[in-house]
């Protein structure tokens, strides 16, 4: 049913899954975490593996996504970098200078085979359900290497955008690149539809992103068109943004909370399916109020030619799995043709 939502095809219910639906709300998920560091998770396939697919087991979702992190494929090719708890990605080296690009070699698919050797064993227990491979945008992962860690204002991001444009293409041109890379890889090795996340986008006005942002973006996902896998695209805050990450070659936009999904699908035009947008923070809310905030994003969502049910950010640590096996009955049972 995703796959048939992404490209506006018919489909007998409306499809769900969440975004980040594999993780710490989950207590089988933090059990089997307890004492492994997330980036060494995320280099183990029987691990990766068994997080993936732990969501669709307990929600009955309509998809699943790959458990990685938008980190991985810089930390394969070589980037000193952490994830601490608490914190966030961390770089022993940010990017200040063209020399500080040497670390930022090509990916290629020898640096990732737990990747590869993960797909291929949660593909082969999923049967019919999808798998969603994923990638962070161009734009993210440079906020990251430029700031040296997670950022409130991302001044030197920007001050870099603005100031040093030849440093930024040269910047950008080689994370587009490590990203397409890491989504043909996952395409290869048997992921049905990618996700591309700029988690981060929506922090520019339109003119910026539409210069120093969509440009690389849409090398990223342009690229897989001759995947003929479905493509989705997402970001935070980025309502002023919609009309145009939709030209950067997705099918899917996905859409936070902050705008209905009627009036994004407006923004975007006929020809993209919308994906979104729960308030992650209404699902435990009592659950009249939740039911009533599902049906309307439903009805919304009927206004796109196709719609995936989401949240319109990822699940909060403390969410009810209950909740969410909830809504995902809802969702199915009131929209099955």
């Amino acid at each position: 049913m995703l796959l048939a939502a992404a490209r506006g095809e018919p489909v007998a219910w409306t499809p769900v899954w969440f975004m980040r639906q594999a993780g710490r709300s989950l207590p089988e998920y933090r059990a089997l975490r307890e004492g492994l560091a997330m980036l060494d998770s995320c280099t183990r396939p029987d691990v990766v593996t068994e997080i993936t697919l732990q969501p669709v087991r307990r929600y009955g979702v309509d998809a699943a996504i790959l458990y990685s992190d938008i980190m991985v494929p810089l930390k394969a090719i070589g980037v000193d970098l952490d994830i601490v708890p608490g914190v966030g990605p961390v770089l022993a080296h940010p990017v200040r200078s063209l020399a500080d690009l040497d670390q930022l070699r090509e990916l290629t698919e020898q640096d990732v085979p737990y990747v590869t050797e993960a797909i291929a064993s949660v593909v082969g227990e999923l049967g019919a359900t999808p798998l969603i491979g994923f990638a962070g945008a161009p734009f993210t992962l440079a906020c990251y290497l430029v700031e040296g860690g997670p950022s409130r204002d991302h001044a030197r991001t920007k001050a870099m955008m603005y100031g040093a444009p030849e440093l930024w293409d040269a910047l950008m041109t080689r994370l587009a690149g490590i990203a397409r890379e890491f989504l043909r890889i996952q395409v290869v090795a048997g992921a049905s539809a990618v996700q591309l996340f700029d988690s981060w986008a929506g922090v520019l006005p339109p003119a910026a992103y539409e210069r120093s942002v969509l440009p690389y973006s849409r090398a990223v996902l342009g690229a897989l068109a001759e995947t003929g896998v479905p493509r989705m695209h997402f970001g935070v805050g980025t309502g002023e943004l919609l009309g145009l990450m939709g030209q950067a070659g997705a099918e899917v936009v996905g859409v936070d909370f902050r705008v209905a999904l009627d009036e994004a699908a407006r923004r975007l035009g006929p020809d993209h399916s919308v994906q979104g947008n729960l308030d992650p923070a209404l699902v435990d809310a009592p659950w009249p109020v939740v039911a009533a905030e599902v049906r309307a994003m439903l009805r919304a969502g009927r206004a796109a030619r196709g719609h995936i049910a989401n949240l319109g950010h990822g699940v909060l640590p403390d969410t009810d799995p209950d909740a969410l096996a909830r809504i995902v009955d809802l969702v199915h049972s009131e929209t099955v043709q």
